[in-house]
Parts: structure tokens; C-alpha cells; sequence
């Protein structure tokens, strides 16, 4: 079962935002999961596609907002780790539920927490404090560690594909982030049977992120158009 494996590295926000929609829309021509690991250029926040901006820009010291192409809450981006799965419409995980792919998700990281000695639980039931804001409370399936939610995921499914982006905020003392990265990697063909490729984007790929952060993602207009 062949997946590619992109490590893109720093990005300006805008343009991780715009890349994660451009691997979603490219789905019908790659027809393979894309597994993407990359980080951010600066400090920003996102936040979710149908949140008001009115809302989340008093509830965040952190610039740029980028409104992200999933749903979910606000998220911080400092120090996080912060990774997409892509899928097309004909791969088995697009046919699942939201809540389960949630679930399988998350505990794909647990399982890769384990790997790295950070015991973290599954929460089994919702716990809201802040409204709006992704860390402040935790849902169902969410990754927790010592009390504290450490990871959280949301999601777009549309008839072409699915685009799950994830972000982890890490504790003191962990292991490095490759470290984890490498976990999920192997979990990925010792679990899943995942036989991982190399991804680079192509000219097609590129122009269409660059084209997404000039009429969405760069454009004040677009994210504070709620």
C-alpha cells in the first residue's frame, strides 16, 4: 500500500494553508495519501473555516490569522508540530465516518507517543472551557497527556478527497519532533503496511498553492470575511 511522504519544512502561513488545499484538490491526479510533516516560518495562528475573525482575533495575541480550509478552533502555531493527511475519494479512509477517522488518527499518534516513552490517553468524553479555542478543552478522541490536551485534529471532505490537519503541542522534556516523526513512519508500515515514497511537488502542485495563497490565504479580504 503505497503513501507518499512529503517533509516540507518551514512555510510562510499562508502558504501552509494553501499547500494542504492544493494536495486536497490535486487528489484525483496523484490517487495516492499524502502523509505531509511541516512547520511554520513564523509564529501565526489558525483557525477554523467557519469561525467569525472578530471572535478569534481577541482571543489571540498571534499574527497572522490564517483562516484554515477545515473546521475546529483556533490554534496557536510557536512551537507546535503540525502535520496533514491527505486521502482520495477511493481510498478506504475516505469512507469513514468523521468520528472514526478521528479516532484512528489520534490513536495512530498515541501509538506513537508510546514508541517514545510519553504515556498520553484518548479522551473519552468532551471537555469545553473555552469556546472557540482548539487547546483550551479537548472533544472526544483527542490526544492527552497528564491532564492536558497535546493534540488535535480537524477536517474537510469533499467529493474528491479528504484533508485531515492535525497540530501537537509539546511538553517539556519530550523527544525531539523527528523522533516522533519517525514513529509515526514506522507505525505507518509496521501497523498500516504503509510502504512510504518520497514526495516532492511538482510545477502543477506548486502554482496551484502559490495561485491559492494570492486569491485565499494571503488576502485579508478572505480571512476576516466572517
Amino acid at each position: 500500500m503505497k503513501w507518499y511522504l512529503y517533509r516540507s519544512g518551514p512555510g510562510a502561513p499562508a502558504f501552509n494553508m494553501a499547500m494542504d488545499e492544493a494536495l486536497l484538490e490535486a487528489m484525483p491526479r496523484l490517487d495516492v495519501p499524502v502523509l505531509r510533516f511541516y512547520a511554520w516560518a513564523e509564529s501565526a495562528a489558525t483557525f477554523g473555516y467557519f469561525q467569525k475573525y472578530s471572535q478569534v482575533e481577541r482571543a489571540t495575541h498571534l499574527r497572522p490569522l490564517i483562516r484554515r480550509p477545515t473546521g475546529g478552533g483556533l490554534v496557536p502555531h510557536e512551537s507546535d508540530w503540525t502535520y496533514s493527511l491527505v486521502f482520495p475519494a477511493g481510498h478506504p479512509w475516505y469512507r469513514l465516518k468523521a468520528p472514526q477517522t478521528y479516532h484512528y488518527v489520534h490513536r495512530w499518534i498515541q501509538a506513537a507517543f508510546a514508541l517514545l516513552g510519553v504515556p498520553t490517553a484518548l479522551a473519552s468524553e468532551a471537555c469545553s472551557s473555552s469556546p472557540g479555542k482548539c487547546f483550551a478543552g479537548w472533544v472526544k478522541s483527542d490526544v492527552l497527556c497528564n491532564g492536558r490536551k497535546i493534540a488535535g485534529a480537524a477536517q474537510r471532505r469533499t467529493r474528491t478527497g479528504l484533508l485531515i490537519q492535525g497540530s501537537i503541542q509539546p511538553g517539556t522534556n519530550w523527544p525531539a519532533r523527528l523522533h516522533w516523526e519517525h514513529a509515526m513512519i514506522q507505525l505507518g508500515t509496521d501497523k498500516f503496511g504503509i510502504t512510504w515514497v518520497k514526495f516532492e511537488p511538482d510545477a502543477i502542485l506548486l502554482e496551484c498553492a502559490r495561485e491559492l495563497v494570492e486569491r485565499k490565504y494571503g488576502l485579508p479580504a478572505y480571512n476576516q470575511k466572517r
